[in-house]
């Protein structure tokens, strides 16, 4: 995109996509490093920082896991160069540890740490509030509440940092980094900061004694954000209402006062720096008013700061309404127009009425579409065969899991496979206390499950531990050569790193042998021949590892021309055949259609892939591949 390579057009406007703004914003702070590892939905700024970094002469990279991506930012931080780490909310919680560090230890170069968090969990196994994590920090923290913001506040967000010597976090949600709206460009700089000679007695650790340098810190933030142009107030002097909010419920607010026609009573309050909070400022408002409704994604963050400080304020006395307890918003889920319209009119004592067209009273329900794999995915083809082998076990097999495309193995696209789904990494970690259990008589098969790229970033201290103590179990790796759940980012096994230079793939294969375990490699489009490989697997003693290797069906289509599948249907005999309509039903593949009308089976050929699994699984032979039976 033009704004991507631009070296300098401060004013005209574009079009962006959140994720879009950030990366702009980190081009006009001048960074000079950025790490991150992929989850959405914070993906696409880490990818577009890697297709320009040596365009715009600045480092770039995926790193293994979010811990190693923080560490790696804070390094470069100590030599002062500008240093962006990017995340999502569940990767925060990964890097407790270090972040909770870098609060102590501060920083030298301006070091941003951009958290996407997930109301509603649409790509996440949580909602985690990322907010808790700056409070618990001790670090300053901005919000943006739209895209134009979004950019602005990266780069000032950097001066914050370099200004406090310490990291600064911007909190943005999936609305904010998946939505669009128009951003006016600032300035790129000629030329970046220079890096400082780290010197015999420079230093940057972390040490308990600088806590109370953290606290000063702190301090000189919130008298900053005292007058930070991030928070604004919009409304009458003295509003029957007021709204104290901060991200996207500014956008909501606006809408809601806009539809409900209460300008005139109603105040909002916008904070864009969320900790800490600007007392002052907050104090000012909250005197005005005996009503304050606050709205936010997730937690009541805010509204328990805002109680905080009206509680302490002489002279004031408001009633305070939130998510907490859901006094006015659920305690859950994100924010949209019709659950702010119904708690701003509740709390002015307005009818609502929600903004569905047509009759409200009778509005169309949209059925769910089920989650599923794609077409031709080597994960459906694993799952299947590991149901159907734990069916032949002597006691029922326990299988254990975690985040990933594969996640939907506990769900009907993989046959309700799982028993147990935790987070990246959790898997293999939760076998191995299960497979410890055979000295009390415990007798099931387990086994746990994870991807290459899981594998890399959190499974090899469970796997050392697993082997260590020689745990009963089978762990398997689904290897499909990508991180296919948050858009085929590179990973250490790729051979390519996030600025599209080669570089050595590490073999998941050796790694696994260099731990001590035996390891066993097959492909789970062999379904029978694979089936037999697991159910010997799982009657062997102590620990084993099984590698099923197909690559992402998405990376083969690319790659190569799909073979033609279709239905012969003077073969195909639909209900008459016993197999339960197994193609359409029990596979559960898109490409594979059931016609109600013929009351046979047929194949979508524009959905379908080329895969073939599913004519070495018909057992009437009706399904064809490239002109005779896969």
């Amino acid at each position: 995109m033009e704004w991507m390579t631009t070296i300098d057009n401060p004013g005209k406007t574009y079009l962006m996509q959140g994720n879009e703004a950030i990366v702009r914003g980190a081009l006009e702070a001048g960074i000079h490093f950025a790490a991150a590892y992929p989850g959405s939905p914070s993906s696409e700024i880490m990818t577009m920082l890697g297709h320009i970094a040596d365009e715009q002469g600045f480092y770039a990279e995926w790193s293994t896991n979010e811990t190693c991506a923080l560490e790696a930012c804070m390094g470069a931080s100590f030599a002062h160069a500008r240093a962006l780490c990017v995340m999502k909310q569940n990767g925060l919680m990964v890097v407790g540890d270090a972040l909770h560090t870098c609060g102590l230890s501060g920083v030298k170069g301006g070091l941003v740490l951009v958290t996407a968090d997930d109301p509603s969990a649409h790509s996440s196994t949580n909602e985690f509030d990322s907010r808790n994590m700056a409070m618990s920090a001790g670090i300053p923290m901005l919000e943006p509440s739209s895209i134009q913001e979004a950019k602005d506040m990266v780069k000032y967000a950097f001066d914050l940092s370099e200004q406090l010597q310490q990291i600064v976090l911007l909190r943005t949600v999936t609305r904010i980094n998946h939505g669009r709206s128009n951003v006016t460009l600032g300035e790129l700089p000629a030329a970046k900061k220079p890096l400082a000679t780290i010197g015999e007695w420079d230093r940057m650790v972390a040490i308990n004694w600088f806590h109370e340098v953290q606290y000063a810190k702190l301090d000189q933030a919130r008298e900053l954000f005292e007058e930070s142009p991030f928070n604004t107030y919009e409304g009458p002097e003295t509003p029957e209402l007021l709204i104290v909010t901060s991200g996207t419920g500014r956008l909501y607010s606006r809408e809601s006062i806009e539809t409900l026609k209460v300008k005139d009573r109603v105040g909002v309050l916008s904070l864009g720096t969320t900790w800490p909070l600007p007392e002052a400022l907050i104090a000012k408002h909250l005197a005005k008013v005996s009503k304050v409704l606050i709205i936010e994604e997730v937690e009541p963050f805010l509204e328990r700061g805002v109680a905080a400080i009206a509680g302490k304020t002489a002279g004031v006395s408001v009633e305070i309404i939130g998510r907490d307890r859901g006094a006015a918003l659920s305690q859950v889920y994100e924010l949209h127009p019709d659950r702010v319209r119904k708690a701003i009119g509740t709390a002015l004592g307005i009818d609502f009425m929600p903004a569905i067209p047509g009759d409200v009273t009778n509005p169309v329900v949209i059925p769910e579409r089920a989650l599923t794999f794609c077409a031709g995915c080597p994960h459906r083809a694993s799952f299947f065969l590991m149901k159907q082998t734990l069916r032949l076990t002597e006691t029922p097999g326990v299988v254990m899991g975690d985040i990933g495309c594969y996640t939907m193995g506990g769900q009907r696209a993989g046959h309700y496979l799982y028993n147990f789904l935790g987070c990246m990494g959790a898997g293999v970690s939760a076998a191995e206390g299960m497979g410890q259990l055979t000295r009390y008589g415990f007798d099931q098969p387990i086994m746990a499950l994870a991807g290459d790229s899981t594998f890399f970033h959190s499974c090899i201290p469970g796997l050392i531990n697993a082997r260590y103590h020689n745990s009963n179990m089978l762990f398997v790796i689904l290897d499909n050569s990508a991180t296919a759940m948050t858009g085929f980012q590179p990973h250490p096994g790729i051979g390519r790193n996030c600025m599209g230079h080669p570089s050595e793939a590490i073999s998941i294969t050796k790694v696994v042998e260099a731990i001590g375990c035996p390891v066993t490699i097959a492909d789970p489009f062999d379904v029978e021949g694979t089936t037999e490989t697991v159910y010997r697997l799982l009657k062997e003693p102590g620990l084993k590892v099984l590698i099923l290797q197909q690559m992402c069906a998405t990376l083969a289509v690319r790659k190569k021309a799909k073979r033609r599948v279709w239905v012969d249907n003077d073969i195909c005999r639909g209900d008459e055949c016993g197999c339960g309509r197994f193609c359409s039903r029990v596979w559960g593949c898109p490409g594979n259609i059931w016609d109600a009308e013929a009351g046979k089976a047929r194949i979508d050929e524009v959905v379908c892939v080329g895969c073939g699994v599913c004519a070495s699984l018909c057992p009437s032979g009706a399904i064809k591949v490239e002109g005779g039976e896969a």
